[in-house]
């Protein structure tokens, strides 16, 4: 029979647990409505229903509630470009070869960056206070959904090793990014975003059939 002692130590990790999730969904609110440095936790507490203090005893601070903001945000983005992959539209042009699967999966990370874009920009915007490094289990979770793209390499480059695919994934990563941030970037120039998206399938297809020269 549990005891009192255990019935009312499970209740308080319930209550945690629940406090951490919903400290987690109002951060997200709010980086989705206002950006990154929107967020504060006096905010945040009195949109909970909860004292400034009781956040610190679900987190460490505001820096690990933007990892695990960022965390949910990779998990869903990740979903859209494994959504994406699978997807073949041929009467645009995409067809179900490894290129056309690059091409897919970039324009993935596009449409999800289109539709999200305060929550993609934080992704990139937030960094450790004094350059500490990020956690091993958010770099891991950051770095898998190169995953996607090095596979697809995989068949674009059999003679190539791990180690270079995963070099090449970066690469061809860094020039999609540089092109959806651009294009995406009110300061410099919007480019409508069917444009956009056919930029970007030119580039990833040039850069593809360079692979396989």
């Amino acid at each position: 029979m549990p005891t009192d002692h255990m019935v009312n130590e499970n209740a308080a990790t319930r209550r945690r647990a629940h406090l951490k999730d919903a400290l987690i969904a109002a951060a997200q609110r709010t980086i989705e409505s206002q950006g990154l440095r929107a967020l504060r936790a006096r905010a945040l507490a009195e949109e909970v229903g909860c004292a400034v203090g009781a956040i610190y005893n679900v987190v460490a601070d505001l820096d690990e509630l933007v990892l695990l903001v960022n965390s949910r945000t990779l998990a869903a983005l990740e979903r859209d470009i494994a959504a994406a992959v699978g997807r073949v539209d041929v009467a645009a042009g995409v067809s179900d070869t490894p290129i056309g699967r690059l091409v897919r999966l970039a324009q993935g990370y596009l449409d999800f960056a289109a539709a999200n874009p305060l929550r993609w920009r934080a992704l990139f915007e937030f960094s450790m206070p004094n350059n500490e490094p990020v956690p091993d289990w958010y770099r891991r979770e950051k770095e898998g959904l190169f995953g996607y793209v090095e596979e697809v390499l995989g068949e674009l480059q059999t003679q190539t090793t791990c180690g270079e695919r995963a070099l090449h994934a970066r690469s061809l990563f860094s020039a999609v990014h540089g092109l959806v941030a651009l294009g995406l970037e009110e300061k410099l120039q919007t480019i409508p975003l069917p444009v956009l998206r056919e930029q970007v399938a030119f580039v990833v297809t040039a850069i593809g059939r360079g692979l396989t020269a």
